[in-house]
């Protein structure tokens, strides 16, 4: 169910009632987004506490400026609000508006072309949607994320090791050498047990459902019996997005 996220100060107080109209107007923005979500062939959305946090605390500033904005002077830009709230994301996305009820604003939005793509998105699966009564009108926030689920580097390497053992490879069970080579930007690492390596490719990504097609294509050749699999922190990061680093290594 969803939590409305609720604020106003005591000059701007609504009368009795008006949490719940408020609770009310997340919900029902959550309802058509996903009716049309559904009409439009694409998933739906599932919410996500962080990303709601995230929400409220830009609406809250939106309330305090007046005019609506996504980025107000000495705020954080949204992946790193998002980030900041918790909320692990490989895509990012956010609408504003100001109007009197929440059917008003979900028109205004997919009458917009840029808020309509945002909410209609296929690459996006949870929203935090915030919502504030203030000045006799409603202030809304939707961030919207494909989220990345949070996994420690042993959990990784066992993923991926499933990809790879699927096609055929037998994984080792002492991941250091990959480990070492996850860390290296380039080159060959040393052979592991007496064995040499013939292959190696590293990369990152927020996914770990697929291999990297030239990996693919590698383990399709049957030349590789053996592989070892690692994974380390992920190198030149952009912004706060979630992505992980993985290195195979086959023989």
């Amino acid at each position: 169910m969803v939590v409305a996220a609720w604020c106003v100060s005591a000059a701007q107080a609504q009368p009795d009632g008006a949490q719940g109209n408020v609770q009310a107007a997340a919900e029902q923005l959550l309802a058509l987004a996903n009716q049309v979500r559904a009409e439009a062939g694409v998933g739906r959305l599932d919410w996500d506490p962080a990303l709601n946090a995230a929400a409220l605390k830009h609406c809250q500033r939106m309330v305090a400026e007046g005019p609506i904005s996504h980025r107000y002077g000495g705020e954080e830009d949204l992946s790193v609000r998002a980030a900041q709230a918790g909320a692990h994301f490989s895509v990012i996305e956010e609408n504003v508006a100001v109007g009197p009820s929440a059917t008003v604003i979900h028109r205004m939005w997919m009458e917009s072309p840029g808020h309509r793509e945002n909410l209609l998105s296929p690459e996006v699966d949870h929203v935090g949607i915030a919502v504030v009564a203030a000045r006799g009108v409603l202030y809304a926030v939707a961030d919207y994320s494909q989220v990345v689920k949070q996994m420690s580097l042993p959990q990784v390497e066992a993923r991926v090791a499933a990809l790879v053992a699927a096609r055929g490879v037998s994984v080792l069970q002492d991941p250091g050498a990959a480990r070492a080579a996850c860390t290296m930007g380039q080159g060959m690492p040393r052979a592991a047990g007496g064995m040499q390596p013939h292959f190696v490719m590293r990369w990152q990504d927020a996914i770990l459902t697929r291999l990297p097609q030239e990996l693919i294509d590698h383990l399709e050749t049957g030349r590789y019996r053996m592989a070892d699999v690692g994974a380390c922190p992920p190198q030149d990061m952009s912004g706060d997005f979630t992505t992980y680093r993985i290195a195979v290594i086959l023989y």
